[in-house]
């Protein structure tokens, strides 16, 4: 026994003294200066290690990989815009679930909420175009009036949206997590939403306007009592609201005139004074966004390495196999996806329905693919980031491949400080040479001398070329520009054909369907994220 102790004895202290070995790279002194960091006698300099990437709310890790994108099928009369390549994508997050009508309506209530009596058209920017239900031969008027307010469909994806306002959502949820994350750390207060919920009382409003540093205005709104007559309430202005209340993570960051009121225990540097809060902190999302469209076509195969390390090339939908139903003898014969089978065929027969839904259906209906993610094929197209070219794979790097870059910078004015825009976000500007939208355009149409016009995608079987340049609207093909966006994935109006995640189609970014929706992405920092197990 003696023996036995001596030996897990001397186990354990070589085990500690291995733990305890320093890394040569630390955050304690610097390895090629020699300073101490976090020195109150020197400059102040603080150091972090080990952040990392911050787990997003409702996203699911995905590590990234090579892959082969685009064709996996042959169809004779398919558009050939999507030649096969082996790219790489880096690691990054992604949705679970499409974004809801649910997810929507709270995105428009706090604009209304903030911004309605104020600025109502910065509302208006965001709602729902609700006439993409309308079709001359049909009748969808149930679908235009509760499709975006009713419950019943608070678990359906959002429809009607735009490329932009999509975007903007994005924007809109960094803020909102980021600022969340501010006041859970007790860095900044929460604000004060009791200030714009109503009239602040007379006998408050003077030490209100004191403390905040701005008058109150009137503004004239329906009286909760009686809608049709109208009460004036004090509100702070819109400026106001806009530069002081509304939070921007870039604002927060990088416009050092913006400091938000503190709460109460804000971050201190190393001689004991408050400061805000940096990206070193390791506290902020590095920013939600639409996924790349290699990214969302990564995301839609789950081309996952078995336990030989390799994976399986050649998968012609989100699931395993080759067939919409699936095989598996628990469920064998079910449908996999929501779609148009036929002519007519939105969701089988009476007492025998097959997908079970005649137009879209709740994100958390069928099965998950390998990587966990839910309806990448069918309920709805869904918006990428890209801007749409023929030739993108061809001509992309091979690496994180994305057509749509502007190189841009904040405006700021004469005496060098950031502007905001519309919605208290900084505002960007950039030069015509920063716009990469269409560099490396393999399209003849793109390549015309006359850029500004908007151009055919196909010209096959036309050789005078010089007729698209002096007349360019006399053409019936379709047209693209630099803001004719990707979308993905196929829909419940669509046949099977498209449910191929590697097929791809475009409309304009201002532009929305009844159609398309989307969900959000994010990209990771340092580390590759860990692999997804292996199914067994």
């Amino acid at each position: 026994m003696k023996k036995v102790f001596k030996y897990l004895l001397i186990v354990t202290v070589a085990a500690v003294a291995v733990s305890c070995e320093q890394r040569e790279l630390n955050t304690r002194v610097s390895n090629t200066t020699g300073w101490n960091y976090f020195d109150k006698k020197g400059t102040n300099f603080q150091a972090y290690e080990g952040v990392g990437n911050v787990n997003p709310i409702g996203m699911v890790p995905i590590q990234g990989g090579s892959f082969t994108v685009g064709e996996k099928d042959e169809f004779l009369t398919a558009p050939r815009n999507n030649e096969t390549r082996t790219v790489t994508v880096s690691s990054f997050y992604m949705d679970k679930y499409e974004v809801t009508t649910l997810n929507w309506n709270e995105y428009l209530h706090w604009l209304e909420f903030v911004f309605g009596p104020v600025a109502p058209e910065l509302v208006d920017q965001a709602r729902p175009d609700r006439t993409v239900w309308r079709e001359d031969l049909a009748y969808n008027d149930p679908y235009e009036t509760n499709y975006f307010d009713h419950p019943a469909f608070s678990f359906y994806p959002i429809v009607g949206v735009s490329w932009t306002q999509a975007m903007r959502y994005c924007q809109w949820r960094t803020d909102r997590v980021n600022e969340m994350a501010l006041i859970s750390c007790g860095a900044m207060a929460m604000p004060e939403f009791d200030a714009l919920a109503g009239e602040i009382p007379e006998e408050e409003r003077e030490e209100w306007e004191n403390a905040h540093g701005t008058e109150l205005v009137p503004y004239d709104i329906p009286s909760p009592e009686d809608p049709e007559q109208m009460i004036t309430v004090y509100r702070p202005g819109y400026e106001w609201i806009r530069d002081q209340f509304v939070f921007n993570t870039e604002k927060y960051l990088y416009d050092a005139s913006y400091v938000p009121q503190y709460g109460r225990h804000p971050k201190q540097d190393s001689y004991g004074k408050d400061r805000k809060v940096t990206l070193a902190d390791g506290i902020f999302v590095t920013g939600y966004r639409l996924p790349t469209e290699a990214e969302w076509e990564f995301a839609a195969y789950a081309p996952i390495a078995g336990p030989d390390g390799l994976t399986v090339e050649g998968k012609v939908y989100p699931w395993s196999g080759y067939h919409p139903r699936d095989m598996s003898k628990k469920n064998v014969g079910q449908l996999q996806a929501n779609f148009v089978r036929g002519r007519g065929d939105m969701m089988g027969v009476s007492g025998a329905l097959n997908d079970r839904y005649v137009i879209t259906n709740p994100v958390d209906e069928y099965a998950p693919n390998d990587f966990g993610l839910y309806n990448m094929a069918g309920n709805v197209n869904e918006w990428v980031m890209d801007v749409f070219r023929e030739t993108t794979f061809q001509e992309a790097t091979e690496y994180n491949s994305y057509r749509g870059n502007i190189y841009s910078k904040p405006a700021t004015d004469e005496n060098g400080k950031m502007q905001l825009d519309s919605l208290g976000q900084i505002r960007i500007v950039w030069e015509a040479k920063d716009d990469k939208r269409a560099v490396k355009d393999g399209d003849q149409a793109s390549r015309l001398p006359n850029s500004e016009y908007e151009l055919p995608i196909d010209t096959a079987g036309f050789s005078n070329l010089k007729q698209y340049k002096d007349e360019p609207t006399n053409i019936l093909a379709p047209r693209i520009s630099k803001n004719t966006r990707v979308y993905k994935g196929g829909s419940w109006a669509d046949r099977i054909y498209w449910l191929n995640p590697s097929t791809r189609r475009y409309m304009d970014q201002d532009a929305s369907s009844s159609k398309i929706g989307f969900r959000c992405a994010m990209s990771t920092l340092g580390n590759q994220i860990p692999g997804t197990p292996v199914k067994k």
